[in-house]
């Protein structure tokens, strides 16, 4: 995983000064904190529209002048930390900037027992979203299609499969109508096996479908949106967590498997258009005009997005496939000025729009 960017050496400094800070603390400490942690995580992730969340007891916070450590108790008063109405209509967005603000807060009181709790708590969500609540996948390397900058090409192991089947090669299930069986494995077919989570690949490299159906397949593209989105939320919360190596590590593995299956998604949709279009202008029910929304995938919103654009105009008009190859020429030169997109996302969009102008040349 040579490509993964390293982080600026400030915020390789702030982990580690977090990550000592918190395992500094007393056992029991930790536990609170970590308990707390889920808490705010949740409340970073969900729809839910109320947090609360506990200060510890106390904490043990370096003295810098004498080089040593003290524990400070903090007043019980101090500890309940609430946010939100539990009957008041209030955003996702309004919740993790109230979670956000609040702790900002906390870290800014000139109480330091006060600041370091909150400090902790930081750590501690950012940390359990990192670690605990996305699941960790296998090692893997990709390689960038031409010049792109984030690795998208899966570079496999073609070697002879393992007689035994390892827990990350397959979906455990426990059995369940013989007792005492224990868990069955299903293996992941090969091409799956050459992604960071297996579980969520829909297409292989010839953009051959997985899995049993188009809305299957656009359902493992939210899991992975929904992974990444869980990846952002923790370095919003604590930036620093940049430079944890499990961040990095699970960042690779999950944008180069999205960006490589939000692609193979927008193939696969544009073959099943120009099937169609191909099925009706055969049927004649084409001459009344038609126009397209091509997909292709975004990947600077790291989203499914659609070109619109027309090909005949309405009218009773003869289908002809020039038609299609000239529309699809002239919204190739729209693309290329189109400076809302970055170069990799030009460069795929322009290859959709050549599939769909090819299916259609004499």
């Amino acid at each position: 995983m040579s490509n993964i960017p390293t982080p600026a050496a400030h915020l390789i400094q702030d982990y580690e000064q977090q990550k000592n800070l918190f395992e500094n603390q007393p056992t029991i400490i930790q536990h609170f904190l970590e308990s707390q942690a889920r808490q705010i995580a949740d409340g970073l992730t969900s729809g839910t529209n109320q947090i609360r969340f506990t200060l510890p007891d106390r904490v043990i916070i370096p003295i810098r002048q004498i080089e040593q450590q003290a524990t400070v108790t903090i007043p019980e008063a101090e500890r309940e930390q609430r946010l939100g109405d539990l009957w008041a209509s209030i955003t996702r967005h309004e919740v993790r900037d109230a979670i956000l603000h609040r702790l900002q807060e906390l870290e800014q009181t000139p109480d330091q027992a006060i600041s370091t709790s909150a400090s902790l708590l930081r750590y501690s969500a950012a940390a359990h979203l990192v670690f605990n609540v996305l699941p960790a996948g296998r090692s893997v390397t990709y390689r960038p299609l031409e010049d792109e900058a984030i690795p998208s090409i899966p570079v496999g192991d073609d070697s002879l499969e393992s007689a035994i089947t390892q827990s990350s090669d397959a979906i455990a299930e426990q059995g369940s109508a013989d007792e005492g069986r224990g868990e069955l494995q299903s293996p992941f077919v090969p091409a799956a096996r050459k992604f960071y989570l297996p579980q969520w690949v829909a297409f292989d490299n010839n953009n051959k479908l997985l899995v049993g159906s188009e809305k299957e397949a656009e359902a493992h593209i939210q899991s992975m949106q929904k992974y990444v989105q869980i990846l952002h939320r923790a370095s919003s919360l604590a930036s620093y967590m940049v430079a944890c190596d499990e961040y990095q590590r699970k960042r690779y593995g999950i944008l180069g498997q999205l960006i490589n299956q939000g692609r193979a998604l927008a193939n696969f949709k544009t073959n099943a258009i120009i099937n169609k279009i191909k099925d009706r202008a055969k049927k004649g029910s084409l001459n009344r005009g038609l126009s397209i929304s091509l997909p292709y995938f975004d990947d600077q919103s790291l989203e499914m997005a659609e070109t619109e654009f027309e090909i005949i105009p309405a009218g009773r008009i003869m289908f002809i496939p020039a038609f299609v190859v000239r529309a699809a020429r002239g919204k190739q030169a729209q693309v290329n000025q189109d400076t809302r997109l970055n170069s990799s996302t030009r460069k795929h969009l322009l290859a959709q729009l050549k599939t769909l102008e090819t299916a259609f040349q004499a």
